[in-house]
């Protein structure tokens, strides 16, 4: 009898598929995996009607969108008197050790407030998230609590925050419905803060800080929030945006690119103010495929991603320009939106936190560059 050997690499190909079949058959008994898929919503700000929705209540990885509770919790110490501005918090080797996109912040080091709320909004900067924590609730685990107490306060029953910025953890799992209660929460319970949202860069120490949201170069109106992005997440957003004095908030988790995710949400926004439906369709297709993968980046003991990707510099379409990037395969044309021959981005990769790489061996993004998530 002939014996077949099989090549080593397709053999270790093999096994890891039976182990991503295992795995994806035996899902249900991961009680604290969150499905990590897609999903989208839309909500007329005056009215509170839902105007779009899929997947909504679908439980899913928040990345950096945890920080807009973060950041709802600083905005309440600062409209109730127990926070100002300029008050200075330490920076502990915790913080310090957060994993990127960060500011750069050193053990023994001071930062203010003020300079908190814009490194989370504009560089996600997971370790202002943590100072903000430690300052607040004097340990990120018991601010983790404030912060699970708030979002029931605000009806958000699908959501558990395990830390302040969103990086990667089972335990931290949200709901498109409950990222968008979130954002109508900030704007109507702190309007005298809100303008910080729509900030795209601020001087740190001597460095321009530049935002991670390129939709509100691009998308007329737009005024806000957050974007995040883990390995397990995909790509999500947060926005809001006003037309003809009508404001709409959007949610969209598990895009398969940045620019996949910012062309659905410029689509389901635009759909939103004209009265129509977005097909569910195109809210698919603007997903990533790779359950398997996402499950595994979720339930690997190191931090596999961070908590917004840092792509190189993209640039975004003006009037005048010639060409904008978009996700390959996945444009989603809307009003003053010209889909692209090809997608460009590129991340970086930093020690045990690995990004997605795509098309790109770059050096990290520092504080001064300018990066998306």
């Amino acid at each position: 009898m002939a014996i077949k050997f099989t090549k080593p690499g397709r053999l270790l190909n093999r096994v890891r598929g039976m182990f991503v079949a295992v795995l994806l058959c035996g899902l249900g008994s991961f009680a604290g995996v969150a499905h990590a898929g897609y999903a989208a919503i839309v909500v007329d700000a005056t009215t509170g009607e839902v105007l779009n929705e899929v997947n909504a209540d679908e439980q899913n990885y928040p990345a950096s969108l945890a920080k807009m509770m973060t950041l709802y919790l600083t905005f309440q110490g600062l409209q109730n008197g127990k926070l100002k501005m300029d008050d200075e918090f330490p920076v502990s080797a915790w913080a310090a050790d957060r994993a990127p996109t960060k500011l750069g912040l050193r053990r023994g080091q001071t930062i203010s407030v003020n300079d908190c709320v814009f490194g989370m909004i504009t560089k996600s900067a997971n370790d202002a998230a943590t100072v903000m924590a430690e300052g607040l609730g004097g340990s990120e685990s018991h601010f983790a609590d404030l912060m699970n107490a708030q979002a029931l306060r605000l009806g958000m029953t699908g959501t558990h925050f395990d830390n302040a910025s969103g990086l990667p953890d089972p335990q931290n799992t949200t709901t498109a419905r409950d990222m968008v209660k979130l954002a109508m929460a900030l704007y109507h319970d702190f309007p005298q803060y809100v303008q910080f949202f729509a900030t795209k860069e601020f001087m740190f120490r001597g460095q321009l800080v530049r935002g991670h949201n390129h939709l509100m170069d691009s998308y007329p109106g737009m005024d806000g929030l957050k974007t995040g992005f883990t390995d397990a997440s995909g790509f999500n957003l947060a926005s809001t945006a006003v037309r003809d004095g009508h404001r709409l908030f959007g949610v969209v988790m598990g895009g398969r690119t940045a620019s996949a995710r910012d062309h659905l949400m410029a689509r389901l926004l635009d759909d939103g103010f004209d009265h129509r439906q977005t097909p569910a369709i195109l809210v698919a297709q603007a997903s990533s495929p790779s359950m398997a993968h996402r499950v595994l980046a979720a339930l690997s003991p190191i931090g596999s991603a961070e908590a917004e990707a840092v792509p190189a510099p993209q640039h975004h379409r003006r009037r005048g320009s010639k060409s904008e990037p978009v996700a390959h395969n996945v444009c989603i044309p809307h009003k003053g939106v010209v889909c692209p021959r090809r997608e460009v981005a590129h991340h970086s990769r930093r020690g045990a936190t690995r990004l997605a790489q795509r098309n790109s061996s770059k050096k990290p993004v520092v504080a001064a560059s300018s990066s998306d998530g």
